[in-house]
């Protein structure tokens, strides 16, 4: 049954289905990826990651003091060192790229991780929604 909703991936010895929702802010909350050059050459830097390592997007939007990604990663892998990876060489590319970036830590230390299961469809929208979602707020506290 499983087979029939979702695509399973396959390595040598093993057939998964590992599914992450990632968050993560970059250590100082302002507005750091308001830029659209910025947003724009994140999806790439991560695109590349994730083809170098075999791991694949579903989904993801990046805001303006956040990152969502909804990530396929392989059992080799642990969701520490995925994200690891991720936020170091997003982290050195966007220091090298924008000399504005003061030196030391871009991201936060921390990050949310939860795994996607029967819920995905919730989880795809709630991250495809998420610039509606803070258009709304603003127009709130207006």
């Amino acid at each position: 049954m499983i087979g029939k909703y979702y695509r399973l991936y396959h390595l040598e010895h093993c057939t998964y289905l590992c599914q992450y929702h990632l968050v993560w802010t970059p250590k100082y909350r302002g507005k750091v990826l308001a830029s659209k050059y910025i947003k724009d050459e994140m999806k790439r830097i991560f695109k590349l990651i994730c083809r170098w390592k075999g791991w694949t997007i579903k989904a993801w939007h990046i805001g303006d003091e956040h990152i969502h990604l909804y990530v396929v990663i392989p059992p080799k892998y642990s969701v520490a060192y995925a994200v690891g990876v991720l936020k170091t060489k997003s982290s050195n590319w966007i220091k090298k790229k924008n000399r504005k970036i003061p030196p030391g830590a871009f991201w936060c230390r921390g990050y949310f991780v939860t795994t996607i299961g029967v819920n995905e469809v919730a989880i795809r929208t709630y991250i495809n929604n998420q610039e509606k979602i803070r258009f709304r707020q603003n127009r709130l506290e207006l």
